[in-house]
């Protein structure tokens, strides 16, 4: 499974310093996510059949170097933790540079809702085995489903 997203930063992405604004790594980030997650068999029309869709309890940036506009950017997605039946994850996504310098480090807690009763929920079985076949990090924890 492939779990890296591409894209390139634009002029609407940078801030009045001339790099990426802080605000533009979390979208990136996202855009990995979703991206990845359609790969997975995890699109959009699914969820919104289903009225279920992912939402964040946390999101962390860690900047490490600066990046400029037309960077070309690679960014990578791991599983670090999760439930047994996915119903609340973190993951962690790493943005690259075009030279292979690590720009920053992006991680979420999330969990998957219930659009029409506005709950936390689990995913359907046969999209949970798809969630949880994410790559996972080297030190992925496993949590209790409570």
């Amino acid at each position: 499974m492939n779990n890296e997203y591409k894209g390139k930063v634009m002029w609407s992405h940078l801030d009045a310093n001339g790099h990426m604004r802080h605000s533009a790594y979390a979208d990136f980030a996202s855009q990995a996510r979703i991206a990845i997650l359609d790969e997975q068999g995890l699109d959009l029309g699914t969820f919104q059949r289903l009225k279920i869709g992912p939402i964040l309890f946390r999101e962390e940036l860690i900047y490490l170097r600066e990046v400029g506009v037309n960077e070309n950017l690679r960014i990578t997605i791991e599983l670090t933790k999760a439930r047994g039946d996915g119903s609340r994850w973190s993951i962690r996504h790493e943005i690259f540079r075009s030279d292979g310098v690590k720009a920053a480090v992006v991680n979420v807690d999330g969990a998957w809702m219930d659009l029409a009763k506005r709950k936390l929920t689990v995913l359907p079985d046969e999209l949970q085995d798809l969630f949880m076949h994410i790559s996972r990090s080297e030190n992925f924890v496993e949590e209790e489903i409570k």
